[in-house]
Formats: structure tokens, C-alpha cells, sequence
């Protein structure tokens, strides 16, 4: 995946008074955990006080989320304007406003998209939920429900439940009860609206898988209520006859194994088809007692030994693929360095080398292979001016304002490199894996 770099210091540009506001807010929290650090101070602190001041970090939180919200909103705004005046195409506009905002919190665009919508929401369409959240009286995450559960509502049956919620006492429920009192009023306001919102959202069913710790995953599907409960009841039905049978695994074990089992069809959930990717530099290579960590396919990271145990143990089909991270003479940089579209081993080899969308802070599956410098603008179709990106990332590029320039070509030793200048003149560093 993309490593991103933080973005360099914009010398040329005076700070504002509630930047330096921050900062020095910035500070003094840091100057805080100092205190907590040195033994002979935190001794004089009661601890009631201490409750207190944790109470009250907590509404600074919320607070400062709400105040976030406000800048972000501001912020599309005064960009969607810019790129009215600059004539961008109607169905562009607001393209690359929610990407600017994740760089800048460190997420993808499209979590920060999701943010952006909720910022709009509460400022818009919640402004009881909204003022709560300004108070520090409910967390971000209980306003986010709230927005969620509401999002079928035209903006006026909006706000009337949004007062009834808030006269509801949300603030002094937890995350499950508020949302509750969101979704019984927002169904109440619009049965019908709230039905078909259940019918459009199955369109979405979706599985995703995400690294876990310790070499495990999470495969999680995302399915209509009734699919939910039956593969679950399948499942816990099986292990009730194995368990019986005197079967000595657990029974979250047994559920585990069935469920691979009978997704991909073998008798062994251990018999997996696996294709091991190993990058590694040339010494690692030639030396089998090397215990440098392996690439798994659509996983990431795995300790060498557990890939041996693997691929010793699995009688699955097994693949094996050597990538040197420094070879001699360089990568492969392909043929035809004038063709439109990177393609056969070039476009391997980016996808192997960059993993994961190179966006800083993305990490979404690689859908194109982007030219760095354009192809309209006489880019080549070589190894350095590549770049794995999703669709997203690709598409934002070609926003006024957005350029990217190659720092490190990836062939001198150093990792690709490139620098990403958004509309704000803020820029940010992705280097490969």
C-alpha cells in the first residue's frame, strides 16, 4: 500500500488566528499528557478531578468534530464555487473536494466523502443534533447515526424528527438506544420512504475482506437481513451435528471451517489455493535461512515461516512467483513505450510494486494503471510514469489545479516516488511499498 509522507510546510503563508488557535490548543494538550507523565504532579491530582477532565476532553472532542464539520462544509462550498467559475463540467462539479479533505485527515476520499455528508447533514437538515454535538452533549459517532438512520427524510420531515429526537433525551442514551429513537421517529415521519430505502439498500450486498492481527482476515458479507439469519442458522445447524458426532474442535472453529469449506468447495477448509507473491531483494533470494516477511495476494504480510508451513502442509494448488526488488539491470519496463494503455507484465509489475492504490491514506484495491505525467501531454508507457490507483483516484487527477510529479523513478535504488499538489497548493509524498 501507499506510504504517505506528511505534507511539507507551506512557508510562504501567513497562519491565521484560529490556526494559531489550534496550535496553541495543540500544545497545551500536549503540555497535559507531560503532566500526566511525571510522577511527582500526577501524585497531586485527585482523582475526581481527574474524572472531570476526562469528561471534558470528551466534549472538546465532540466539539471539535462539530467545528471540523463546519470548516469542511465551508470549504465545499468555496471549492465547488472555484470550480463553477473555472467552467468544469456540470457532472464534475464537486469532484476532488472530498479527496483534498482526506489528505488533509489522513483518510481515502471516499471515507472522507462519508464525512463530508455528514457534515452536511447536521449543518443543514440536523441543527438540534448539530448543536449537541457543539455542546460536547453527544460523541460524533452517535450524530453520524443519527444522520444515517434519517437519510431517507426530505429536508423538512428531517428537522421535525430531528426536534423530537433531541427532545427525546438522545443525549443521554448510548449509540444502540439512539440510534433506535432515530429509526422508529425517521420511520414513523415516512413509512413508505423508509421500505424502499430497505429495498434499494439490498441492491448494495456486498463481501469484503480486511487484514486482521496475528495472520488472520475478516470476511464479512454484507447481506439482507433474512440471508443473514439463514447462513448463520446453517451454519450453527452443522456444528450442532458435528459437535455430536464427537467432533473435538470448537464450535466457533467447526463454524469457521464449514464456512470455507463449502464457499470454495473443498473437503478441507486447510486446502486452500493460494498464490504466494514473494518480493524480496536478491541476497534474500539466494538464502533459504532468510527470514524475510512473504506477500500474500489480496492479504499483505506473512512471516516466512508461516508461508512454509503453508505451502508444506495445503494440497491445494499452490503458485509461486519470485520478484526481485532489485535485480540487475533494473525492472522490466516493457515494449512499445508509445502504446495508450499499460498492459501484460508492465502492468504486473506496477501492481505488484505499488499494491494498493498509490493516493496516500486510500488503500482501495488498484483498478487503473494511471499515467504520471499524461499521455495526452506525451507521458510514456514505462515503469516510472505508472501508477496503480482505483477509479477514484484516477478520475480526481484530472481536476484543475491537481498535478502530480515523479520524485524517485524506482530504478535508483530508491522507492517510486511521487508528490501530489491538490488545488490548495497543499502537497503530499506516496512512495511504494
Amino acid at each position: 500500500m501507499a506510504v504517505a509522507i506528511a505534507p511539507e510546510a507551506i512557508t510562504d503563508q501567513a497562519v491565521d488566528p484560529v490556526t494559531g488557535w489550534l496550535d496553541d490548543v495543540l500544545a497545551g494538550l500536549a503540555d497535559g499528557v507531560a503532566a500526566c507523565a511525571m510522577p511527582s504532579i500526577a501524585a497531586e491530582v485527585p482523582d475526581d478531578v481527574r474524572i472531570d477532565r476526562i469528561a471534558q476532553l470528551e466534549k472538546v472532542k465532540a466539539a471539535a468534530g462539530a467545528l471540523q464539520a463546519a470548516e469542511s462544509v465551508r470549504f465545499a462550498q468555496s471549492q465547488a464555487k472555484a470550480q463553477l467559475a473555472a467552467d468544469v463540467h456540470p457532472d464534475k462539479i464537486g469532484r476532488g473536494i472530498a479527496d483534498q479533505l482526506g489528505l488533509a485527515c489522513h483518510m481515502s476520499g471516499f471515507a472522507a466523502a462519508r464525512r463530508l455528508g455528514v457534515a452536511r447533514a447536521l449543518w443543514f437538515e440536523l441543527p438540534e443534533t448539530y448543536q449537541l454535538l457543539i455542546a460536547g452533549e453527544i460523541s460524533g459517532y452517535i450524530a453520524s447515526l443519527v444522520v444515517t438512520e434519517t437519510r431517507h427524510l426530505d429536508a423538512q420531515t428531517r428537522r421535525d424528527v430531528d426536534v423530537k429526537i433531541a427532545a427525546a433525551g438522545i443525549a443521554q442514551m448510548g449509540p444502540r438506544s439512539a440510534a433506535a429513537c432515530a429509526r422508529r421517529d425517521a420511520y414513523e415521519a415516512d413509512p413508505r420512504g423508509y421500505v424502499q430505502r430497505g429495498r434499494t439498500e439490498r441492491k448494495h450486498r456486498r463481501v469484503s475482506l480486511r487484514p486482521a492481527p496475528d495472520t488472520m482476515s475478516l470476511l464479512t458479507g454484507y447481506l439482507p437481513a433474512e440471508q443473514g439469519v439463514v447462513c448463520m442458522k446453517a451454519l450453527r445447524d452443522h456444528t450442532d451435528k458435528a459437535k455430536a458426532a464427537g467432533d473435538l474442535r470448537c464450535r466457533d472453529q467447526i463454524m469457521a471451517d464449514t464456512w470455507v469449506a463449502r464457499v470454495t468447495g473443498q473437503a478441507d477448509a486447510a486446502d486452500v489455493n493460494v498464490e504466494l507473491q514473494i518480493v524480496m531483494p536478491l541476497d534474500a533470494l539466494l538464502d533459504s535461512h532468510n527470514g524475510k516477511p512473504v506477500e500474500l495476494d489480496g492479504y499483505g504480510h506473512l512471516p516466512a515461516d508461516l508461508a512454509h508451513d503453508l505451502l508444506a502442509t495445503s494440497k491445494g494448488r499452490l503458485w509461486w512467483r519470485r520478484l526481485y526488488a532489485e535485480p540487475v539491470g533494473g525492472p522490466l519496463l516493457g515494449g512499445d513505450p508509445h502504446r495508450r494503455n499499460f498492459d501484460g507484465h508492465l502492468r504486473k509489475l506496477i501492481m505488484w510494486r505499488d499494491q494498493r492504490c498509490r493516493d496516500p491514506y486510500c488503500e482501495a484495491p488498484i483498478r487503473q494503471i494511471d499515467h504520471i505525467e499524461r499521455y495526452t501531454d506525451g507521458g510514456l508507457t514505462v515503469y516510472p510514469n505508472g501508477r496503480g490507483v482505483c477509479e477514484r483516484g484516477n478520475y480526481v487527477r484530472e481536476m484543475p489545479g491537481w498535478t502530480i510529479d515523479i520524485m524517485s523513478s524506482g530504478l535508483d535504488g530508491q522507492c517510486h516516488t511521487t508528490k501530489i499538489t491538490t488545488p490548495t497548493g497543499h502537497t503530499y509524498l506516496s512512495r511504494a511499498p
